[in-house]
């Protein structure tokens, strides 16, 4: 499934303004997003690296005009010839130094080396830090782990070998429920019938690195019981992992429950490789869905700022209706 981004995760990776992606999409037709119900523009990877490359060859002098309109590998081919869309060293350097540690971690994984596997994730944790191994180790690898599980190049048991692994070191960490302190608190776990639970692992370690005090609650959990723990709690924010499958006939139906019986202060929000699967039924104010960890961030931010319902659908602004 191609994931889409609203149009401030787009702007923010592309390196250009909303104001230029609306523009560039209204007067040369350079994007066609994808719409949600309500009207709300949501964009592929490829749509992302294309803005890209016109962000990039625009800056270069290259007039928008005249490179709206051509295919994305012409624009690759300008971009390359210019020498404007090659990658800074430091890019290089961090590029390599991802790609080298991944490549260990699929091979300890293959041999299902426990120690091999643990002294990766120890030895990048001191290296980048809790926020940083989450964002340039585990959350590609679990990417990589599940494309291999899904195309039949990785078992079952090397699965949930790593996975096992991966959560415990996540919530091995800091303790995942701070007693006594002002910070606030969020319930983490999966809907009935999501057993993936290493999304909802990294969300926690990753919310607690942001200074919440996190409930993890596990894997697989009914609505009722989630709202339970949330009203017990005064949750601020329930978050959900979503993963597998997409397709899922009742989730709906639990998501909906959920929303119904949370509290009105009390935000929820869905993310995870399969969130945006069922995001047309989550368009209601109280609901984020979000896969990007970036994007996760500003809306947990936003809620301590100003813990209020949060908008429908990832808006943080309300202006993306033109």
């Amino acid at each position: 499934m191609d994931i889409q981004h609203p149009i401030l995760i787009a702007a923010k990776r592309a390196g250009i303004t909303q104001h230029l992606i609306r523009a560039w999409e209204k007067r040369y037709d350079a994007v066609s997003p994808d719409r949600t119900d309500t009207n709300r523009r949501l964009y592929s990877e490829d749509e992302i690296e294309r803005l890209r490359l016109l962000g990039v060859l625009t800056k270069q002098g290259h007039r928008i005009g005249d490179i709206a309109r051509q295919p994305t590998p012409a624009l690759m081919h300008l971009a390359a010839k210019d020498g404007s869309g090659t990658k800074s060293a430091a890019d290089v350097t961090t590029e390599s130094f991802t790609e080298k540690n991944l490549k260990e971690a699929l091979d300890a994984i293959h041999r299902m080396d426990t120690d091999a596997l643990e002294e990766i994730l120890n030895r990048n944790v001191v290296a980048l830090g809790q926020r940083g191994i989450l964002e340039k180790l585990i959350s590609p690898l679990t990417r990589r782990i599940g494309d291999m599980w899904i195309d039949g190049s990785l078992s079952a048991a090397h699965e949930h070998f790593a996975s096992n692994i991966l959560r415990m070191f996540l919530l091995n960490g800091p303790r995942a429920y701070a007693e006594g302190t002002n910070a606030p608190v969020m319930i983490v776990t999966t809907p009935v019938g999501q057993l993936h639970e290493l999304g909802a692992a990294m969300v926690a370690a990753y919310a607690r690195d942001l200074g919440w005090r996190v409930l993890y609650l596990g894997a697989s959990l009914p609505a009722a019981d989630i709202a339970h723990a949330a009203k017990v709690n005064r949750a601020l924010a329930v978050i959900l992992s979503i993963v597998h499958p997409t397709d899922d006939a009742a989730l709906p139906g639990e998501l909906k429950l959920l929303h119904k019986l949370l509290s009105k202060k009390t935000t929820l929000i869905v993310g995870g490789e399969s969130a945006f699967a069922y995001a047309p039924l989550l368009d209601e104010p109280g609901i984020i869905v979000t896969n990007d960890l970036d994007e996760f961030s500003l809306h947990l931010a936003r809620l301590r700022r100003n813990p209020r319902p949060a908008p429908a659908l990832n808006q943080i602004q309300a202006d993306d209706d033109e």
